[in-house]
Order: C-alpha cells, then structure tokens, then sequence
C-alpha cells in the first residue's frame, strides 16, 4: 500500500463561503461583541433541541462551571459522572469543592451504564452528568426517572450531541440543563465556544448574570442610539460571553448541520462496512433504543496489539487519531486527591486502553475513508 503524502487529520472543521460571508458581515456592522447575532444563535438553539431558553459562552468548560455553581452546589457534594469523559467536568466538579463520583460505562456504546448508577447514590449526591458518548445518547429514560426519584439534578453533557435524539427528542430538550460545544473538533464550531440550554426561567437569568460581570443588561442594549449605558450588578460574576462574531460563524454552521451530520453518517458507515469482519479490533456498539447518532467521533477498540504501537503506525501511514478519553478517575491529581478504588470501574480500565478515534470530519473524501480502512487493516494483519 502506497502511504499518501500528505497528513490526515483527526478532525478538520468544515468551513464555506456562508460562513466566510456571514463573520465578514459581522465585521462590517462594527458590532462584533456580544449582540443580536448571538442572541439569534441561542433562539436558534433553542429551536433545534426545544428548550425554553439558551445561553451562549465562551466554551463548554465555562458552561459546567456556570450551570454547577447556579445549582447551587456546596464543598463535599457528590456528582456521579462517567469517567470516560473529558477532564474538563471532573475539574469543574472539584474546582467548585464537589466530590467527582465515578459510574462506569457500558462496554459496547461507551455511554455510561445506567444500571450501575443507584448503587453509587448516597446522601450527598446532588447531581447526575451524563455524557451522550461519540454522539450516541445515554438513556434519558432511565437517568430521569432514578434523578426523579432521588430528587436530583441532572446536567447531560451534550459536547458530542448537537444532532443526537433520544426517542424523538433531542440532546437538551429533556427540562433539565444541557451544555454544548463549539470547539473546532466538535459536528458545528465557533472557533471556541459552548451553549446552556434549560427550561428554567430563573436559572436562565442567573446564567446570564453570571456570564457577564453580573450586569443585568447587555451591552449591545446599553449602547444602542438614544439608549441608556448605566447598569447596576446585582451579583458578581464573569467574562464567559460568546462574541458576535463567533455567533456569525455558528449561525452559519448550524444552518448545516444536517449537512454536515449526513456526511458524518456517510463516513461512519464505511468505517462500519469495510472494517466489520476484521479481527484484532471492535467498532462502536449501537444503543439498542430509538435515537440518532450524531456521529461525532468514530471511536475503535485496538484488541490485537499494544494501542501505542498501533498509533505508531497509523503515523507512519500518515493518519492522524485521538484518544477519548483517558479514565478521569486515573488522573494523578484525582488519584492523590480522592483515591479512588482501582477494579471499581472494570469496563471503563479495560477499555481505557484500547480505545482509539479514527478521522471523522466532513469535508474527508471517501478515498480518503477508504485510505484509513486499508492502513488499518495493514497494521492489524502485519503486526496484530
């Protein structure tokens, strides 16, 4: 097999002429703070998942660190998250004096399991974040009716959900809170950026409060002609506000996001057919519910060789890949600061090492999915 000369990506966002034209108008208007486009965007999003409100951030680390604190939680709470996840939530938790409490995951889709999550409910557990794993959904049914019964917040963690549906509803339409992201990796991007959304009217203004500096109006409002620029601050809060010109830019994004979706399937579905019989790895499993798959990542399980020396040699053939994620519950601080019991979470240590993202991007060619498939089944049959 001939390695191609040029690098391939993990991911590569997916940029045109609408989105080019649209942040250039933004710069014309002279108005490319946080302004009408952005409010535009969050009634946009609010129209995609069906809840009440949306907030827009500079990213969803910023929006855990909001919605976590507006939930009013207190040093030594319990939160109970996948450890498969981000690093990002688990700070979030800790930062704010909570306590990360570890759930582990279902083998086959990576989501986390929910019949394994009562078991790990005591007195100060306050919240539950569930990740929709890749763009797969974790079981709404479930986390709501035991958050239900224990009177518990419930936080998804939706970074890999824009376009995922569980049984017809999708990714934060559920009533509770939903955080979103826009990083260049992510189905949509602003550059950087992330998005609440909530039917809560009341935790929706205190988002806003605590966006911006706790200033009750927005600047866009306060300078417009004939307006008033005085403003009182009601709380004290932060510089988490999205900009107009990145709203531009997810405007024009989310306008294609079926798009860019459909392509995502595309490609996942190459990956499944031309890799489905190869032994030495397994392909992501698929919920057994109704739902659709956003596709946000096509992640593997390397069961044929030492996963470092398989990335090896996915870069000799010049393929990038990611690794989402490490355990979080294996971090050194986390280990030193909580220690954790090792054997707890036996799914989430086993396929910790072996897991692996393959590029998944929308403007990748088909020659070029073809590509990855015949270098991975080279390295598998030459060295597995």
């Amino acid at each position: 097999m001939k390695v191609r000369k040029d690098f391939l990506p993990l991911s590569r966002p997916s940029i045109g002429e609408k989105e080019i034209k649209g942040v250039v108008k933004c710069l014309e208007s002279g108005w490319i703070t946080t302004g009408p486009l952005c409010k535009k965007f969050e009634d946009e999003f609010c129209h995609l998942t069906g809840a009440s409100h949306a907030v827009s951030l500079t990213s969803a680390t910023a929006g855990m660190h909001l919605t976590l604190l507006a939930s009013g939680l207190k040093r030594g709470d319990e939160v109970l998250t996948p450890s498969l996840t981000f690093a990002s939530t688990i700070n979030m938790i800790v930062m704010l004096g909570g306590r990360p409490v570890f759930v582990d995951v279902d083998y086959d889709t990576l989501n986390l399991n929910t019949e394994q999550l009562e078991q790990q409910i005591t007195k100060k557990t306050k919240t539950i974040i569930p990740v929709h794993f890749a763009g797969a959904p974790v079981n709404m049914d479930e986390i709501l009716r035991i958050a239900g019964h224990y009177n518990l917040h419930v936080i998804e963690d939706a970074a890999h959900a824009l376009g995922t549906y569980f049984k017809g509803t999708h990714a934060g339409g559920f009533g509770h809170q939903a955080i979103f992201s826009f990083h260049p990796i992510k189905n949509i991007t602003t550059g950087e950026g992330g998005m609440i959304t909530t039917n809560d009217e009341e935790l929706g203004k205190k988002l806003r409060l605590l966006r911006f500096h706790g200033i009750e109006r927005d600047a866009w409002k306060r300078y417009g002609k004939g307006d008033n620029p005085e403003y009182d601050i009601i709380a004290p809060g932060f510089k988490y506000n999205l900009t107009d010109m990145q709203a531009a830019l997810g405007l024009a994004q989310l306008s294609r996001l079926n798009e860019l979706n459909r392509r995502r399937k595309e490609i996942a579905e190459i990956y499944m057919r031309e890799l489905e019989n190869l032994g030495g790895l397994e392909l992501p499993g698929s919920p057994s519910y109704e739902h659709c798959h956003a596709w946000h990542l096509f992640v593997i399980k390397i069961l044929a060789m030492e996963r470092t020396l398989f990335m090896q040699k996915l870069a000799e053939y010049n393929v990038g890949y990611g690794l989402h994620f490490p355990a979080g519950h294996l971090l050194s601080y986390i280990k030193r600061r909580f220690k954790p019991e090792r054997n707890n979470l036996p799914v989430t240590e086993c396929i910790a090492e072996r897991i692996l993202s393959l590029p998944l991007f929308p403007d990748m060619k088909n020659e070029d999915v073809y590509y990855v498939c015949e270098a991975v089944k080279e390295i598998i049959r030459h060295h597995g």
